[in-house]
């Protein structure tokens, strides 16, 4: 039989597991605890500490609950919502310890609960005829809910509802460690109703890890491969683009002044043979176009190399060249 006053944690949690934070509230400011009003816990340096002291506050009974959240309503009174809270201190406990799997400080995670159930007390209306612990483990839950999306990983792993849904219920749902099956990813999908692309998509990211951008990670060959080793791509540095624009356009302009100096029949030659972007001229087709033999245009295509050879290679030209 329940103690007056106490709650049974086995059917609120299960009553409220999955229900989000009511977001409906009264507009007034949240209740301060100033230190004085927790000597007990002041005192404390460590968090088994805490979870010891928060147990010497006693429940309230309903009618005593009620009376406090009257007052706090009516006059706002801080010193009964000081109560309320104090007496709560082991609910917030007893559900962040839940969160414990994810890896996260149990500090941490009583800290936003301790937020959700003064958002709690403050909207609290007793004339609903509920007790506090049945409203309150809905504020403190969506609390600890956020800051486990926001903290346990660099990025956030979750943003729709969906995504979310699966964040908190998909590794209890595995039976190994291992990847989903096809027929295990269906089934979870079913029972959540999301789609099973999206279970393996969380499924993933569940797996991973954080990977430090700087590590002290070496290959066996000795060589680094942290992500700050392969992140840099040096070609992409607006000196080296420059640098390349500027050498791709003395370069074009040395050919064509190099093409310039040659006779007519010389400048096709090379242009069909070495400058074509399609399929180059052969020497019996340029042989064919002059009516003259293939060693003939193989004597002219040398002559003109060499003059555009020694045109660009004189002194203007190799100053123009920022790479000479």
């Amino acid at each position: 039989m329940a103690v007056p006053g106490s709650y049974d944690r086995t059917s609120a949690e299960r009553t409220l597991s999955g229900v989000r934070a009511p977001v409906a509230s009264r507009r007034k400011s949240m209740p301060v605890i100033e230190a004085r009003a927790l000597p007990m816990i002041a005192a404390v340096g460590s968090i088994e500490a805490y979870i010891l002291a928060s147990r010497g506050f006693s429940l309230l009974t309903q009618e005593v609950e009620f009376g406090l959240a009257n007052r706090y309503r009516d006059d706002n009174d801080l010193d009964a919502a000081r109560q309320l809270i104090l007496s709560h201190l082991r609910l917030v406990i007893s559900v962040a310890r839940g969160y414990l799997g994810y890896g996260l400080p149990h500090a941490d995670l009583i800290q936003e609960g301790n937020i959700g159930l003064m958002k709690a007390v403050q909207r609290f209306d007793p004339n609903r005829g509920v007790r506090l612990v049945s409203f309150a483990i809905h504020l403190i839950k969506a609390e600890i809910h956020e800051y486990a999306l926001k903290n346990w990983r660099m990025l956030k792993v979750a943003t729709t509802k969906a995504q979310r849904k699966l964040f908190f219920n998909l590794r209890s749902m595995k039976t190994s460690s291992r990847a989903l099956s096809s027929t295990q990813t269906a089934e979870i999908a079913h029972l959540l109703n999301v789609k099973p692309e999206e279970v393996t998509e969380m499924d993933t990211r569940l797996s991973g890890h954080d990977l430090a951008l700087e590590g002290d990670s070496h290959s066996d060959d000795g060589e680094p491969f942290a992500p700050i080793a392969y992140l840099a791509d040096s070609s992409a540095e607006p000196l080296q683009v420059l640098e390349a624009r500027a050498l791709a356009r003395l370069q074009d302009e040395g050919i064509q002044s190099a093409l310039a100096g040659l006779d007519l029949r010389s400048r096709r030659i090379i242009e069909a043979r070495w400058l074509m972007d399609e399929k180059p001229a052969t020497l019996h087709q340029l042989a064919a176009e002059f009516g003259v033999s293939a060693e003939r245009i193989r004597q002219v295509e040398a002559t003109a190399m060499q003059k555009m050879r020694a045109t660009l290679s004189t002194p203007a030209a190799r100053a123009g060249s920022p790479n000479r």
